[in-house]
């Protein structure tokens, strides 16, 4: 017996379960551990014997509570409603206030990416833009109305006016939607208010392995036998109902689209089953399909497909999948494997529980309690209806008649459509529904949020369109080897993410071998995907997914893969050497590490005498004690130790000529930008600062 099956015989989760098995000394790696007679023995003589201790406590206690209630006075028998009226009155108030300290000290944050134009900065700041250009000025910064601060500028402004800066990632589509005026609540759901909600599967394989077929017979193996014409609106997800307990399908067209959602930041899935064909093994697409689901970060299930076919060969398929580091659980590794066949419906119950059961060990919850937010699965215009939104509830409680925003695009939800076609007044998490009402079609992965009205939504809305509008300044950019990861530079940890495409496997083989002996404790090297073949669609669109750079050895570049590159910003690099293309590789590392600065003092000089020259203007005369004076060079002035300025050299003369520099021992004047107020005794310090190539 296993010990998930133990578990449902005593009543109890697969997670308490293994603890009790350890608690008794019994070893069990996982809930598909197989378990001998004698340990299975001992667990229920346990659980029995707890049983029976647990009876005994609650014994006393129910014999114990008439005595209560009879010592209680006849005479009073409203006494326990009005204990519970006033427990309970003080809920709404405690909850408003709570909201509105929340609110009165909140952190005021404003959002863009790269840099950001002068005029639009003052707006966002809540001052008029002379301000803004007054504050530049005492930075040392000359700037017009309509020019471009650089981030780094415009963060130490945000700061004078109590504003904090949150970077936006390059290529997003969507602006981030606000979330401080999403709920009242706090950001963080508490532990009481979670509760179990179904898992969200998605299935992905081969096209020839049989994922449409398989999907297809669960539907109609799980709908309701009073449903005319079974599931009558397909949108793109549906929910299945298994003794009980769902599960959430998400119907996507296979694993280029699964890929293409999550590069929106759209990571629906929460198990991903990879379907293998028994007669075929796995194949090129299969192996897509695996980096795809690692790539993501999800439980992965494998399901072998065709069991019932002569040439099933499923003990092959098990190998294939150990040396795709995906150990099945029954040769010892922790990938559970179904055997299945769509054609007859052998096994598809027990994928079916193990999809439950992988579910409830990821303890998979949610707060229903709450706004609601998730995602959009596809959209539509439809006659008759208007834009149509596919959504899945990832949060809370979406409701007829609540005001969504789904990035640029707001609006009142006028109705909700299930998966079998019927409308309903509200959808729980893990839930798809089809959504009327926004004002627009809305991209496939952006986000939905809940408002509190209209206006809010509205207003968030048009904020999110300025927000693109502003950020149309750039051109969109992911990786490249010239500038890498220029976005992570505060991150305690670097790395690089490498795509590699060869023409055989033996020089993948050597490839890998090869970057992988490129040691670094500074930055680390990840190889996302390593395979054979041209470089296809599906291979960008998984590279911008994961911000990856894509090398290619002896091999060429699929129809319509230099577009799809050039618009998602991926950058791919064809070689023929190897040792250029990890010299190649070696290089970006270094790149992405970024030159070491180091200061290099040049010169000091002296203040001896000042000179007026016009209006609020002062030139100081100064004698050379050290070094060179060159007029590139930058300055600080110190007064008995303390810096007072630091900045550039406005002039340098000696006597009445311009001149370059000045040496030791010899004179000079010399103006500062923005800087007058030097005395005679004054320390002038000169220094340059040097870019030093880093190593690995």
């Amino acid at each position: 017996m296993r010990v998930h099956e133990l578990a449902k015989e005593l009543g109890l989760s697969s997670k308490e379960m293994l603890a009790q098995l350890h608690d008794l000394g019994v070893e069990a790696k996982s809930h598909m551990s197989a378990l001998e007679e004698d340990a299975i023995e001992l667990i229920r003589e346990a659980q029995g014997g707890a049983d029976t201790a647990a009876a005994a406590t609650q014994a006393p206690a129910s014999e114990e509570a008439p005595a209560e209630t009879s010592a209680a006075p006849k005479d009073e028998p409203v006494e326990a409603p009005e204990k519970e009226e006033t427990l309970e009155a003080p809920a709404p108030e405690e909850t408003k206030e709570a909201g509105s300290s929340e609110s009165d000290t909140e952190e005021k944050i404003v959002r863009f990416r790269g840099g950001v134009v002068v005029r639009d900065l003052a707006e966002m700041l809540g001052v008029r833009p002379n301000q803004i250009i007054s504050e530049l000025m005492g930075m040392n910064v000359f700037a017009a109305i309509s020019a471009k601060l650089d981030f780094d500028v415009a963060e130490k402004l945000a700061a004078k006016h109590g504003f904090t800066v949150e970077h936006e990632k390059r290529g997003e589509h969507q602006a981030p939607i606000p979330k401080d005026l999403v709920e009242d609540a706090p950001k963080e759901d508490r532990p009481e208010d979670l509760i179990a909600r179904p898992p969200v599967v998605t299935f992905l394989g081969h096209v020839d392995h049989g994922k449409t077929s398989l999907l297809d017979y669960i539907r109609k193996a799980t709908v309701a036998k009073g449903e005319s014409g079974g599931i009558t609106q397909h949108i793109g997800a549906y929910t299945v109902d298994m003794s009980g307990r769902e599960i959430t399908f998400l119907d996507t067209p296979g694993h280029a689209a699964f890929t293409a959602m999550r590069a929106r930041g759209a990571n629906l899935t929460d198990i991903a089953v990879i379907i293998v064909a028994a007669d075929d093994g796995i194949m090129p697409q299969t192996k897509e399909a695996i980096s795809h689901a690692k790539a993501a970060g999800v439980a992965i299930i494998v399901a072998i497909n065709k069991c019932d076919l002569p040439a099933a060969n499923p003990d092959r398929v098990l190998q294939q999948l150990q040396a795709e580091e995906l150990a099945p659980e029954d040769w010892g590794g922790e990938t559970i494997c179904c055997q299945v066949s769509a054609e007859t419906g052998e096994g598809i119950d027990h994928l079916l529980d193990m999809l439950l059961l992988q579910s409830e060990m990821l303890e998979l919850s949610a707060n229903p309690n709450k706004r609601a937010e998730g995602f959009v699965i596809e959209s539509q215009l439809e006659p008759g209806m208007g834009p149509t939104a596919h959504l899945l509830v990832t949060g809370g409680t979406l409701k007829v008649g609540d005001a969504i925003l789904c990035g640029t695009l707001a609006g009142r939800v006028r109705a909700l459509i299930n998966d079998h076609g019927l409308k309903v007044k509200s959808a729980k998490p893990s839930t798809p529904v089809k959504c009327l009402g926004l004002s627009g079609v809305p991209e496939a992965g952006a986000e939905f949020v809940i408002m509190k009205n209209d206006r809010l939504a509205k207003n968030a809305a048009a904020q999110a369109a300025q927000a693109i509008k502003t950020a149309q300044y750039e051109a969109p950019k992911k990786a490249s080897l010239d500038d890498l990861f220029s976005q992570i530079d505060e991150q305690e940890s670097l790395e690089l993410k490498v795509l590699l495409k060869a023409d055989t496997q033996g020089s993948v083989e050597a490839i890998v071998h090869s970057l992988n002996e490129v040691k670094s404790d500074k930055i680390s090297l990840s190889i996302i995907l390593s395979d054979t073949g041209n470089i296809t669609t599906n291979d960008v669109m998984l590279a911008s997914a994961s911000n990856a750079v894509i090398l290619g050895f002896h091999v060429a570049k699929e129809s319509g893969v230099s577009p799809m590159a050039k618009h998602e910003g991926v950058e791919i690099r064809l070689h023929q050497v190897i040792y250029e293309l990890i010299d190649q590789v070696t290089a970006a590392m270094i790149g992405v590490l970024g030159p070491r600065l180091e200061e290099v003092v040049r010169g000091q000089a002296q203040v001896r005498q000042i000179f007026e020259v016009g209006k609020g203007s002062k030139v100081a005369g100064c004698l050379v004690l050290k070094g060179i004076v060159n007029a590139k060079h930058r300055v600080r002035v110190k007064r008995k130790g303390e810096v007072l300025y630091q900045g550039a050299l406005h002039s340098l003369k000696h006597f009445q000529d311009d001149v370059r520099e000045v040496r030791e021992a010899q004179e000079c004047g010399l103006r500062l930008d923005h800087f007058t107020e030097y005395i005679e005794g004054d320390i002038l310090e000169f220094y340059e600062i040097e870019e030093h190539v880093q190593t690995l």
